[in-house]
């Protein structure tokens, strides 16, 4: 499975911030060379507008990069970067522009660690909890829009029994609260336990329960999922989803801080192997 356009994109953004920086140029100084508006370059190296082969070759002469092999690898990103993901074919209102930001980066990630106090995390839903989450926040949808919707997030989750390239290892820690509360009824909750219970055995699958008996913990204002992928030059990403909005952290000293959460959280977790028999119990509680 090819890079991403998400991915190739936030490669090209990072490695054009990194030439920038090192050039001791700033974007106001890259401007006035090329005769570009400030919020143009700007936005290149946010990754909110692609960018042409030859405004490529301006912005790689202007950072004196000389390296042929390495200006074709760069060009190359640029270009591919429009190609478009099996996500893309979906309209708008489907999937928007920061849904389909995770879902590229889900698909090139190494590893996949989340913490989530109120819902099972997409990548591990099943069908009918998937439907019951996704009515839940969209009411006023019709049955056919929910069921594209379910569609979707189904669809993510191939990612996790791909061949090639290997899945991405996945960690999860799920809040007591997760499984205690009743997403679309017993027999649905029975069902989504058992199947992260079977979820559980696959060697690129890992999951955590939190109990409501460790007390307080740093992360107790929200869901997050950390990510990292193959390529040592890239650090990584953390996905923060709000109800109308989503982010990705990237600096150095966020991706530090998260990482100790993410200690505290497993640490203060049971173990994988008492999680599992938590997880039994719980199922058992809805039969």
């Amino acid at each position: 499975m090819p890079a991403s356009p998400s991915l190739r994109r936030r490669r090209l953004a990072a490695e054009l911030r990194r030439l920038r920086d090192q050039s001791g140029l700033s974007i106001s100084d890259v401007a006035e060379k090329l005769g570009w508006q400030v919020s143009r370059i700007s936005r290149i190296e946010t990754r909110q507008l692609g960018i042409t082969a030859p405004d490529l070759r301006k912005l790689l002469d202007v950072y004196g990069s000389q390296d042929e092999a390495y200006r074709t690898r760069l060009a190359g990103l640029a270009r591919r970067a429009n190609e478009r993901g099996w996500w893309q074919v979906y309209p708008r209102h489907v999937i928007p522009s920061e849904y389909g930001d995770l879902i590229g980066v889900e698909e090139e990630a190494a590893t996949i660690r989340s913490y989530q106090p109120e819902v099972v995390p997409g990548l591990l839903q099943t069908p009918g909890y998937a439907r019951a989450v996704i009515r839940a926040g969209r009411r006023g949808d019709t049955a056919a829009e929910i069921d594209r919707l379910v569609e979707v997030r189904l669809e993510r989750q191939a990612v996790l029994s791909r061949a090639e390239p290997p899945p991405p290892r996945v960690s999860v820690v799920l809040n007591e609260a997760v499984l205690r509360r009743r997403v679309g009824g017993p027999a649905v909750m029975r069902e989504q336990i058992e199947f992260l219970m079977a979820d559980r055995d696959r060697a690129n699958i890992a999951i955590q329960v939190l109990p409501f008996d460790s007390g307080a913990h740093p992360t107790m204002v929200g869901p997050f999922t950390m990510m990292t992928f193959l390529d040592p030059a890239d650090l990584g990403v953390i996905y923060l989803e709000h109800p109308t909005s989503s982010l990705f952290l990237e600096t150095p000293e966020e991706l530090r801080r998260y990482e100790e959460f993410w200690d505290a959280l497993q640490s203060d977790a049971y173990s994988p192997d008492d999680s599992r028999a938590f997880l039994r119990t719980c199922a058992d509680q809805y039969g």
